[in-house]
């Protein structure tokens, strides 16, 4: 097997388009991270192909910090442990909603449960528009099109290069944050089409290169925008930066794991 490089960080987002929490640990299944956007804001207006409130349409909600309530019952499959004893690759159950309860720190430092209407008036009040949006829950996460998001440090640097300003990779909402051993920017890419382990059992497969939008001119601390980010990118790389990744195998992953390419499973 071949090293590629490492994990620098793992990040999931509780709620699709909030802010997002760094993780010590993060079980990737085959529908996604464990715990990553499995709430949605459901917009009844928005185009019935992508039905939600996102930051697209909200700056704001990058303020709106999610936690889970119950966070060692959100960190990974309740009986992850029994099914690894009986058999490599047996699928563990997902935990039920309960576990899942989340609490929101808004803008202003209230702490809100996430299904509080007073919430979702929140959010509507700030829209400044007559629209009853709403809670919808799924255990398979709600990512736009593949299970788990990846972006190389070196891309940011090489970015924050290009553009002479701090580029924050935050800005990309990765689940899975890379240490390349290669120094080049967007060498991310190489991975598309190959097997690569991370840590002792998890495996990904890179299948594209990630579409970028309106979501990575926001600033992950403050939601101001900075459009140039998002130009600069449609016209030096194409709109693309990072990885969409399927998971082949499922498992638990850390910082500092190892990223090595698989010749065979």
């Amino acid at each position: 097997m071949t090293l590629v490089g490492r994990v620098d960080s793992l990040w999931r987002y509780p709620v699709k388009s909030m802010r997002g929490e760094r993780v010590e640990e993060l079980f990737i299944s085959f529908s996604g991270a464990y715990g990553d956007r499995v709430f949605a804001l459901y917009s009844p207006s928005a185009d019935p192909g992508f039905p939600f409130r996102t930051g697209r349409e909200q700056e704001d909600l990058l303020r709106y910090q999610p936690r889970f309530r119950f966070p060692e019952a959100a960190g990974r499959p309740p009986n992850l442990a029994q099914a690894d004893a009986i058999a490599p690759g047996i699928n563990p159950l997902f935990a039920d909603r309960e576990s899942f309860a989340v609490d929101v720190v808004t803008p202003e430092g209230q702490v809100m449960a996430l299904d509080d209407p007073a919430l979702v008036a929140d959010l509507n009040a700030r829209l400044g528009e007559n629209e009853e949006i709403s809670l919808v829950y799924s255990q398979r996460s709600f990512t736009d099109c593949r299970p788990v998001s990846m972006f190389s440090l070196q891309t940011a640097r090489l970015l924050s290069e290009e553009l002479q300003m701090p580029v924050d990779e935050r800005r990309f909402r990765a689940n899975i944050y890379l240490d390349l051993d290669s120094d080049q920017g967007f060498a991310e890419e190489e991975l598309i089409g190959k097997a690569v382990r991370v840590g002792d059992k998890a495996v990904v497969s890179p299948v594209e290169r990630d579409p970028r939008c309106k979501m990575i001119t926001l600033d992950p601390e403050t939601g101001e925008a900075t459009p140039r980010i998002l130009r600069h990118i449609s016209a030096v790389h194409n709109g693309y930066a990072g990885l969409y990744a399927a998971v082949l195998v499922e498992g638990v992953v850390r910082p500092g794991d190892a990223l090595t390419l698989v010749d065979e499973l």
